[in-house]
């Protein structure tokens, strides 16, 4: 009987010895280190996941900071843009009414010059003057408009 069981215990100890190669002799143990370490691994995810929330809450409060910066920058420019737009056009109103009286005056001396007895109407220097500044005004006033009509929206 005792050779029996030497018989029985050999087969017994071998499959003892595959099982604990394939399960290890510390299962638990190692279910253990690798629970502690998915955990280590879970918790590090969750503190990597909030700083990259914070992160995105920032860069989305600077973002809006930004869009509202540029918001009343571009309304300061345009109150601007309307202040200098009127003001150009108060100087044209301006300078077509200097014009129209420069342009009345104009044809009062030319009048006058075609009353001179028997000589030919010659245009004396005042009066030359006179129609280079109106030419001055007039190439002045064209300059606004057209600065005006660049600015036009």
């Amino acid at each position: 009987m005792e050779q029996e069981e030497k018989n029985v215990a050999k087969p017994r100890k071998i499959w003892d010895n595959a099982l604990r190669a394939v399960k290890g002799e510390n299962t638990m143990q190692v279910v253990e280190n690798f629970t502690a370490e998915m955990t280590l691994v879970a918790e590090g995810l969750c503190e990597d996941h909030g700083r990259l929330r914070k992160a995105v809450e920032d860069m989305e409060s600077e973002q809006d900071r930004l869009r509202q910066k540029t918001a009343s920058e571009q309304e300061a420019l345009e109150n601007a843009l309307r202040a200098e737009r009127a003001e150009m056009e108060e100087k044209l109103t301006a300078l077509s009414r200097r014009v129209d009286a420069l342009e009345k005056r104009e044809k009062q001396l030319l009048a006058e010059q075609e009353h001179i007895k028997g000589k030919k109407a010659r245009i004396p220097g005042a009066m030359m003057k006179q129609i280079i500044l109106l030419a001055g005004i007039v190439c002045g006033s064209w300059v606004i408009v057209s600065l005006l009509h660049f600015f036009k929206p």
